[in-house]
């Protein structure tokens, strides 16, 4: 039985600055509060105590894991909170020492109620414990590990709902790159079509496109916030914003009220290879530098990687095609996601499992095989596209600075943009016959490549840049 992982999983709105710090984390608050309120004890709960493992503990202060706990916690939805309500519920607990629930009920919360643990729990570097506790007695223990791209999941869970969505009759169940390439080829379909084809079958066509529009509405805000947006990133590192500077001087005097008017500007400004670079470069790290700032923005397939394929879209719609429309926009995000997908079954999107080749490198696959859709290549050159961007990404490591995900992690999402272009173009110009290493097979080193890797180099801050560059330093 293929595992199916819809492209709403793959690419979810949430919060910055990380999918699995600060997404996994705030989802996995919400998901105990439920469970509490299930088992008939929300009402019994007087005290709460949460306990943060491994890379939650290591990196979690910059990553704003102990924020996610509190706003989880008290219930706000990470899809749909105004942003600076964000700050608003923060600054109340941390100034009230309590949290606020739906429907009035107030639990203490005191400073150490969030505990930092350096140990590593047997099952995932990201794991999470939530206590509840009635007059003295703890009523309730449930452990959540959050294993990237915002997905949480328990050791024991039986995974009713996957089962149950994994039994349904896709015409086309996809495990393997090898399955999807033969699919088109026998179908005479694009992956774009394979993929949309599956997705009817837990939702109709218009919802399908209605939240497919959405994120891309939510991508183009991010770029358009971060552009528009200058100062400095929050977390102590005093990084300059550079988005703003750099889309200043390329977008010169043209005119525009909204992200939509925004693009046509962009589409009469020059194209030479360079101010090309620099447009790309410019998107990448506008969405960066806004979920570094704890803003809005879509996994894709994490926050830390948020930048690449809006940056590459982008680059579609106001460089390769300006008479691009949402089916465009559609196709490349429906390619997208199945090749994240892939790379998720197979091996892990989660830079705590991975290192950055999980999270930079799949976004930049991601993006390769999509652009290459939408520039007119066949479903195995998309794949080859894939392959490319990945390969060069192979052993990629994390490191944040302080714990942030700013230095390098902001640069990254250009570098792996400009990566996927390049790569989309190499494959464009590639028989697929004559290509040595298909996508399953990088994919399967990608895995071994995490394994092997020294976990100093996984989302830690106890390797590479984050200890040869101290804060103090900065």
């Amino acid at each position: 039985m293929s595992q199916f992982i819809s492209i709403f999983d793959m690419l979810k709105i949430g919060v910055g600055p990380s999918s699995s710090h600060t997404l996994g984390p705030w989802r996995a608050a919400e998901a105990w509060v439920q469970k509490i309120k299930e088992n008939k004890k929300f009402d019994l709960i007087d005290k709460i105590k949460v306990d943060l493992y491994g890379s939650l503990s290591l990196t979690g202060k910059g990553h704003a894991t102990d924020l996610a706990i509190l706003l989880g916690l008290s219930e706000a939805d990470p899809e749909y909170v105004p942003i600076e309500d964000v700050f608003i519920i923060v600054d109340r607990i941390n100034t009230q020492k309590e949290i606020l629930f739906k429907g009035g009920k107030t639990v203490v919360f005191p400073e150490n109620s969030i505990r930092f643990n350096r140990d590593f729990l047997p099952f995932h570097s990201n794991g999470m414990t939530f206590r509840g506790f009635s007059k003295g007695e703890e009523i309730s223990t449930q452990t959540y590990f959050s294993i990237g791209g915002g997905f949480i999941v328990q050791e024991n869970d039986n995974l009713e709902s996957a089962i149950e969505i994994n039994k349904k009759n896709f015409p086309f169940p996809v495990n393997k790159a090898t399955q999807l390439e033969e699919y088109c080829e026998k179908n005479n379909l694009m992956i774009s079509d394979i993929v949309f084809k599956n997705e009817l079958e837990l939702r109709d066509a218009k919802e399908i496109d209605f939240e497919l529009n959405r994120i891309w509405e939510t991508m183009l805000e991010c770029m358009y916030i971060g552009c528009h947006t200058e100062g400095k990133l929050p977390g102590g590192l005093n990084v300059k914003r550079r988005a703003y500077d750099t889309h200043l001087k390329l977008i010169k005097d043209t005119t525009y009220t909204n992200p939509k008017e925004w693009i046509t500007s962009i589409r009469s400004t020059e194209v030479k290879f360079r101010e090309i670079l620099k447009w790309v470069s410019c998107f990448a790290l506008s969405v960066n530098e806004v979920n570094a700032s704890l803003g809005r923005v879509v996994t894709a397939p994490t926050n830390g990687s948020a930048g690449v394929i809006p940056a590459v879209l982008m680059y579609y719609l106001v460089i390769e095609n300006h008479d691009a429309d949402f089916e465009h926009v559609k196709k490349f995000l429906l390619t997208a996601g199945e090749i994240g997908s892939i790379f998720k079954k197979n091996a892990t999107i989660s830079a705590a499992m991975g290192g950055c080749q999980a999270e930079i490198g799949v976004s930049s696959a991601m993006a390769a095989a999509a652009l290459t859709e939408l520039l007119g290549g066949t479903a195995a050159q998309c794949l080859v596209a894939a392959e490319i961007a990945m390969e060069h990404h192979l052993g990629l490591t994390c490191d944040p600075i302080g714990g942030l995900v700013q230095i390098p992690c902001i640069e990254r999402n250009a570098m792996g943009a400009i990566k996927a272009i390049n790569a989309a173009e190499m494959a464009l110009e590639t028989d697929p016959k004559d290509v040595k290493v298909p996508l399953d097979k990088v994919i399967d080193t990608m895995w071994e490549t995490a394994k092997d890797m020294n976990k100093n180099y996984k989302e830690t801050s106890e390797g590479g840049l984050a200890v040869t560059v101290r804060m103090v330093d900065c």
